[in-house]
Order: structure tokens, then sequence, then C-alpha cells
């Protein structure tokens, strides 16, 4: 074989080996992603994705970013830095701030996920010359089986070109509920390499393949605010207004800095008047913006049924690969690692039900409900 001939080999070998963009976060999830997908044959460019962070939290984005850089040096790949800070703080922090002024406590991170990594770093990577774009989420898309036709009195199998979410092998890191929001079209572009695995085993392959990460801690809370309480990030935003805590009956038991501050099933951040030493934990199980009054109770059974719900519509809804059947039994939850519980799925014209089969309490509007079937995430809404 002649050099020429060789190199023209080889060239069209390189242009035939799949890019994929990888988000590295400076964890070590995402680290661990990008050294199988390079194990793998793939030509992997770690890319760095530059979020929102407010001016008045501590700034932890530049270690995070320098860590991933790290990565991509252990690994001798490309590192680039998308920024989407202006993107980010429009589609995630700005909508979060309104969903929590209409008294909603939104999921920021499942619209970071449906916007902001497989929506702009997405479309930003097709751009520019990749094939997949992947992340260390903790979940799995698989394609599904080829099926049978006939054509013409003759059988053909063919290839089923959609994609099932489904949970990941370590049902303790299952991400799947902030990701209910995606398509067809964007799971035929992302990989999530380390969804087969569990935590442990992605901690020993860190350790194995040297990377710098290996023993990195977990990251806390969102991304943007790590552990900095919720209410005191609002408070930026939203100017605290004292209002009063009600129990049940009505009457006044005590006040709180803004009933747009809480969620429903929360237990702390409002006092409560001459609470004796052994009652037990108070919850807000009803809040009133218009009033800025929450209303509170023990949860005892006989008030539990006062503040239970059967039934609640969906708003922004998508199913990933097919539509609940009607009358079929469903599993949900309606807070990520909430335990499953059973759930109706009723469609009527543009108008989503979910109908619980056993009457629940903190079913809290603006959070995602996420729908399953054995262990395919079919997708979900808005609780409204």
């Amino acid at each position: 074989m002649s050099v020429r001939k060789k190199l023209e080999d080889d060239s069209l070998k390189l242009k035939a080996k799949p890019k994929v963009f990888v988000g590295l976060s400076g964890g070590v999830d995402s680290s661990v992603a990008a050294a199988l997908l390079k194990k793998a044959g793939y030509e992997v460019t770690g890319i760095f994705i530059k979020a929102w962070h407010p001016s008045f939290l501590p700034c932890d984005w530049i270690e995070d970013r320098r860590d991933a850089m790290r990565v991509c040096a252990a690994l001798d790949i490309p590192f680039l830095t998308f920024d989407l800070e202006k993107e980010y703080k429009k589609e995630v922090v700005d909508y979060m701030i309104a969903e929590y002024k209409k008294g909603r406590t939104p999921n920021p991170d499942v619209m970071c996920n449906k916007e902001i990594k497989f929506g702009h770093f997405l479309k930003k990577a097709l751009s520019m010359g990749a094939d997949f774009v992947a992340t260390g989420h903790y979940a799995r898309i698989v394609q599904r089986a080829p099926y049978n036709v006939n054509m013409h009195g003759t059988t053909k199998k063919l290839q089923d070109t959609r994609y099932t979410l489904q949970v990941s092998c370590d049902s303790e890191k299952d991400q799947t509920y902030f990701l209910w929001a995606l398509n067809q079209r964007q799971l035929s572009k992302i990989l999530f390499p380390i969804g087969k695995y569990e935590k442990r085993n992605v901690r020993k392959l860190a350790e194995k393949l040297g990377l710098p990460t290996a023993h990195k801690k977990d990251s806390q809370g969102l991304c943007f605010l790590g552990k900095v309480d919720m209410k005191e990030f609002l408070a930026h935003y939203i100017k605290p207004k004292e209002g009063k805590v009600l129990a049940l009956s009505g009457k006044v038991v005590g006040a709180h800095p803004g009933a747009v501050f809480f969620t429903i099933g929360e237990r702390h951040g409002f006092e409560i008047d001459n609470k004796k030493t052994n009652s037990r934990p108070l919850y807000v199980v009803a809040k009133n913006i218009n009033k800025n009054t929450i209303t509170v109770s023990d949860l005892n059974p006989e008030s539990a049924k006062e503040s239970q719900i059967s039934e609640f519509k969906l708003s922004d809804v998508n199913w990933i690969n097919e539509t609940p059947k009607k009358g079929k039994i469903y599993k949900a939850r309606g807070r990520y690692r909430q335990k499953l519980f059973n759930v109706k799925i009723e469609i009527s014209g543009k108008m989503t039900k979910a109908k619980l089969l056993k009457p629940m309490t903190g079913i809290t509007p603006g959070q995602s409900l996420v729908v399953y079937d054995g262990k395919t995430c079919l997708g979900g809404g808005i609780i409204n």
C-alpha cells in the first residue's frame, strides 16, 4: 500500500469517527462519561457550560471550570467553554423567580436540562460538527427494538427510530425526574454513558482511570445557588412581606415573611405563637398569595384528610415516546426521589388530568409530575 493510499484510508477512518461534545461540570460523573466515550472510540471534546451566577453569592464556577480543564488534560482531549450565561438567566432563573411570584414552586433543574443542556448546548454543538452531546446524568436512552412489517407479501424487519428514556441502574441516583421534558429529536442526539453504572462503580472507574476528580465531592443544591437557602436567594428579587400563619380552622397562629417563599409540605421558615415544646411538627398545607397567608397542619390523621388531593391538572405536558393509555395504572412522583405512587392519566382534548388512586398531601403546584411505566419514563407535566 502506498503512503498516499494509507493517508487517505486513515483520513476516511477519522471522518467516520463520531464526534461527541461532553458537558463537563467539573465533577466525577461527567469526567467518567468523557473517559468512557473516548475509550469507546468517539472523538471527544470537553465543554464547560458557563451558567449565570448571582453577584451576591460566592463564585464556585471558576474552580469547577479548572477541574474540567484538568480532566481534559488527563484524557488528552480538546477543551472549550460555552458561555450560556444570558440564556440561563432568561430561561431558567427569570422563569423560576416569575413562578415563585405566582405562588408556585418551579423545578429549575428541569428547565436547565430542557432549555440549556439539551437546548442551546445541543444546538451549538451540532452546528459545530458534533454528532452527539453527552453528560454525566444517571439515566439511559434506549432505541426501540426492530419490528416486522408486511410489504407486498414479504415480511421485512425495520429498525424503530423511536427512543425511550429509561431509569438508571442506580435507583438512588436516577435523574430521569429532571429529564421528562426531552423529545425524540433530542434523545436521538444524546448519550448518557454512566446510566448503566452505580455511583460507587463510577468512583472506582475514575480512580482506575486516574481522573483528577475521582475524589471530588458531589455538588449540592442548584447549579448556580449551591447550598444557599432558596428564601435568601429569592429575597433579592421578591420583597418580603409579613403575613399570617393560619391553622386549618382559620385561626391566626403565627407569622411568616411572605407566602411566595413557601412550598406545600415545607416545615421551616415561619414563626408559631405559643408553640409547645412537645408539639408535633407543622407543615404548610395551603397558601393564598392574594391574602398573603399560609395554612399549616401537623398532618394528624384527621387534618391530613382535609389537605389531601385526589386529582389535579397538568400543563406543559410532554410524552416522550407514547401517550399514556386510558384506564391504565402507572407509577409517578411529584418531586425528586419521592416514593412512587399509583396514578391514572386522563387526556381530553388539550386537558390532561392526573388521578391518584390514593389521595395525598404535599402535591405542589409548579413542580413536575413524572410518570413511569416500569423502567420507562413516559414523560410528565407541570402540576397545576
